[in-house]
């Protein structure tokens, strides 16, 4: 079951919004033909997955599927957090065709493709050196909160996934615990992805903008981040950077990440220079008793275009791979 050019294997990463594609033609290779196709426009990952064929790989019949998805995964079920799709992983594989299937949360695969990163496919955000032998974690604001770990286990890797987006939200500075109380007088409660993530943007700008007696305009993510330059849209970065650190922290310490800290999703490289100068790792490395432990963390920025294509296929390796090898 090893890929081939006439028998690739198929890699996608669904999110919320969008699925990416590719295939992966020979072991260890990387995934090529990479296209993207929004989950809107499609009624379940096997239509979307059978026009990316049809648009990109009209030859192709893959022999092995791997489907990173933005939610967790239980059972038979494959159910989108912040998209509609909803269903079965058995009727998917049976619809592609394929013999094998692997349907894992989308931050554990962004956490498998964390060893096969290079160097020119990571920016460092303070600390020391990555330590690639020893347990690693991702987590990354994007159409939600992601977080994932990675530990080594007999010469392989074992992701570790969860809903760490989901915890209550780590305001600790005057400035945060204002914003999350215009946020609670709106809704019960606010979590950490309510304010670190594209909608949780748009949040955290509205209530600075009520804070400083402002009207907030409509803006969206991107938006926000562009415009750096406006003082409230600078406020709420650096906000969310700071934010951000404690949260990256607390996951350093809740999963012994001693081998580093890697951040991933889409808002984060559209704000690489603010990132860099912000309270981010001060705040990563605030930890109090622990402060030592966490300041030997090295912290890394995600630049790899399709990194969850490449954890995909090192999940396909680790399954099938090693079991075709055996054979």
């Amino acid at each position: 079951m090893l890929p081939t050019p006439d028998r690739p294997w198929l890699v996608c990463d669904v999110g919320g919004t969008n699925a990416r594609f590719g295939l992966v033609l020979a072991p260890e290779g990387r995934p090529s033909h990479v296209s993207t196709l929004p989950c809107r426009s499609y009624r379940d990952l096997a239509s979307a997955a059978a026009a990316y064929l049809q648009q990109h790989a009209p030859g192709a019949r893959p022999v092995a599927a791997c489907a990173a998805v933005a939610g967790p995964v239980h059972g038979d079920r494959i159910r989108l957090t912040n998209a509609h799709w909803d269903c079965s992983i058995s009727q998917t594989r049976r619809e592609l065709g394929v013999e094998h299937l692997d349907v894992v949360n989308d931050f554990a695969a962004l956490a498998l493709s964390l060893p096969w990163l290079g160097d020119d496919e990571v920016l460092p955000v303070g600390g020391p050196a990555t330590d690639s032998g020893r347990s690693m974690a991702v987590l990354g604001p994007g159409t939600g909160l992601g977080v994932a770990g990675l530990v080594p286990h007999s010469g392989g890797w074992v992701p570790v996934s969860g809903e760490g987006g989901h915890v209550d939200v780590p305001a600790v500075t005057e400035g945060e615990l204002a914003a999350v109380r215009v946020l609670r007088s709106q809704q019960q409660t606010v979590t950490a992805e309510d304010m670190l993530s594209g909608p949780g943007l748009v949040r955290l700008y509205g209530a600075v903008a009520q804070l400083h007696g402002a009207d907030a305009e409509e803006l969206t993510p991107a938006q926000i981040c562009s415009a750096d330059n406006d003082p409230l849209c600078r406020e709420t970065l650096e906000l969310f950077c700071g934010l951000l650190g404690g949260f990256a922290g607390n996951v350093a310490l809740t999963l012994g990440a001693t081998g580093g800290v890697f951040l991933g999703g889409g808002i984060l490289p559209r704000i690489t220079s603010v990132l860099q100068a912000s309270d981010f790792r001060r705040r990563f490395e605030d930890k109090h008793s622990m402060t030592d432990y966490v300041k030997s963390i090295a912290t890394v920025l995600i630049t790899a275009s399709t990194p969850a294509l490449l954890g995909a296929r090192a999940q396909l390796e680790q399954s099938v791979g090693s079991a075709a090898v055996r054979r």
